[in-house]
């Protein structure tokens, strides 16, 4: 095996490893969450026997080391189970069809991947743009009214800015609806007309980071030997950056956008919530209301490999990226 299969073969077995870490401390804090299914659907004046009996058929009464093993294997082999709210809907209607946490969060996941990428549309050649002009114009005006700009967005809540959106672009100029309510029949201009003002919000607050780890990178190789024989060579500034500078300066600036990009995946749940967007950040939220043990388990796992995923992809990358890493000696 080469050098750099090796290490791409090391850093996935240390992200499986990891998962299946997390997957163990995500069972136990579901499970210690307050509250039971049995009792926030049947309400306080259930009984105990009639709690007793709902616990049984749900598979509650058993271990929770027997509980966790039974769903590790399903998830290893594609089943997440089935949700409580819908075994307890469709046990009301006599039916016997039921409705897998696979079923009810594909549709969701597929929403909130739509989201993701259109605010990683918008935000990524924004955020690198404009770091490379903040670097290029580093202690002017510009610069420093970039640096409180993003440092503002870092230091506002999700919320905040959301509403902030909300009243300049759908209540004062009704540019964009203020409720993201897709479905799956919408066609591609409205969904992604519905989708904006969620990708305008998650986008002030990633961009920030991206835009300084970019202006950052490249600023610390400003000093660098080939980029001094670059400028005296005759080379306009923004050629000095752009192709000697920023190439040399990918492995920070691909692990920020990684690291962003995940947060698109696994910290959306405020903003789905603001905008009533349908995804499985939602999904998430209602899960926990109702104590829908296998659907909230399901998401902390789905956020979980996804920022395993995007990390493992950013250190690939970034070894691929830099000629030392990919031939070590």
């Amino acid at each position: 095996m080469s050098g750099l299969g090796l290490i791409v073969f090391k850093r996935l077995a240390l992200g499986l490893l990891t998962l299946v870490v997390v997957s163990i401390v995500i069972f136990t804090a579901v499970n210690l969450l307050p509250g039971d299914f049995a009792t926030q659907i049947l309400g306080q004046g259930a009984t105990d026997e009639a709690v007793a009996s709902i616990r049984k058929d749900l598979g509650l009464d058993q271990p929770a080391v027997a509980r966790y093993f039974g769903w590790l294997a399903g998830t290893l082999q594609g089943d997440l189970g089935i949700s409580f709210a819908q075994m307890n809907f469709q046990s009301n209607l006599g039916g016997t069809q039921l409705t897998t946490v696979a079923d009810q969060i594909a549709p969701r996941f597929a929403n909130t991947m739509f989201l993701a990428g259109v605010t990683a549309t918008i935000a990524v050649p924004f955020a690198i743009s404009l770091g490379i002009l903040t670097a290029l114009f580093r202690n002017t005006a510009f610069d420093r009214a970039m640096n409180i700009g993003t440092l503002s967005s870092i230091s506002s809540p999700e919320f905040f800015l959301a509403y902030i959106l909300i009243l300049f672009l759908a209540v004062l100029n009704p540019v964009f609806p203020s409720l993201s309510n897709i479905f799956s029949d919408m066609s591609f201009s409205d969904r992604l007309n519905k989708t904006m003002l969620p990708a305008l919000t998650l986008t002030l607050v990633v961009t920030a980071h991206m835009m300084r780890m970019t202006r950052a990178a490249i600023i610390n190789l400003m000093a660098s030997p080939y980029i001094e024989m670059a400028r005296l060579k005759g080379l306009s500034p923004m050629r000095v950056i752009v192709k000697h500078a920023l190439p040399n300066a990918l492995a920070p600036i691909i692990n920020v956008i990684a690291l962003n990009l995940a947060y698109l995946i696994t910290g959306v749940v405020v903003v789905e919530v603001v905008f009533v967007y349908p995804g499985i950040g939602q999904l998430f939220v209602d899960s926990v209301k109702i104590r829908d043990l296998p659907v909230v388990q399901a998401c902390c796992l789905i956020f979980a490999a996804a920022y395993i995923l995007l990390n493992l992809l950013a250190d690939v990358l970034s070894i691929i990226s830099n000629p030392r890493l990919r031939h070590p000696k």
